[in-house]
């Protein structure tokens, strides 16, 4: 099956979640790798593209940085704001309800980071496009789902266009440009609807730009 991964596949996605209370995504935790990858680096202003409902924005903010946090979604960015509402750090967030896909942010960032987002482009056509929304010496941060990496335990499987694999975006990264700080194919088990456990098999990529 083909996802669309427009306006309308995202508006259903949040409010279908949150219409379930066991299965609320804006209970859901940041992924773990933020803390790991970027708890070091200096604050700056950063953009988490395709922000979901804020765990990671609202992260971010808590150690002190900026944060544009964009979505395609009304309903996930009205959680995302309650979120950052309860961890009192709503003065260093902005909100934008944007397509990733043509929005332009209009100046560069110290921090780009996405975190599973699937567009309505082609996933490394996207990435490569966030890329250059990182100002010179800043970082980009990339965790998505795994090429042939299923996540089990829940009968969810990501769809084959939004999989990818390390080589895949290390190879859209020019070395003139990047230095890769992090490359990793690495599987974690986190809970899903009603408590149940499922696997997956994330990549990551940390990579600082030179100019």
């Amino acid at each position: 099956m083909t996802h669309s991964f427009d306006k309308d596949y995202w508006e259903r996605h949040w409010e279908q979640s949150h219409g379930d209370a066991s299965a609320d995504a804006g209970g859901t935790p940041p992924n773990p790798y933020l803390t790991r990858e970027v708890g070091g680096l200096e604050p700056g202003t950063a953009l988490d593209a395709g922000c979901g409902t804020g765990a990671e924005a609202t992260l971010l903010a808590s150690y002190g940085w900026q944060v544009t946090g964009v979505d395609i979604s009304g309903a996930a960015l009205a959680k995302a704001s309650e979120r950052a509402a309860e961890q009192s750090v709503s003065d260093r967030l902005t909100w934008v309800e944007a397509d990733l896909t043509v929005w332009e942010p209009g100046h560069r960032f110290d921090l780009v980071a996405t975190s599973y987002a699937h567009p309505a482009m082609p996933q490394l056509a996207f990435y490569e496009r966030i890329s250059e929304w990182v100002a010179p010496g800043g970082t980009l941060l990339i965790v998505g789902h795994l090429h042939g990496g299923a996540a089990t335990g829940n009968g969810h499987t990501p769809p084959a266009e939004a999989t990818i694999t390390l080589t895949d975006i290390k190879e859209r990264l020019g070395s003139s440009v990047w230095r890769i700080e992090t490359a990793a194919e690495q599987p974690r088990t986190m809970a899903g609807a009603g408590g149940r456990l499922h696997e997956l098999r994330d990549v990551i990529l940390r990579a600082t730009r030179l100019r």
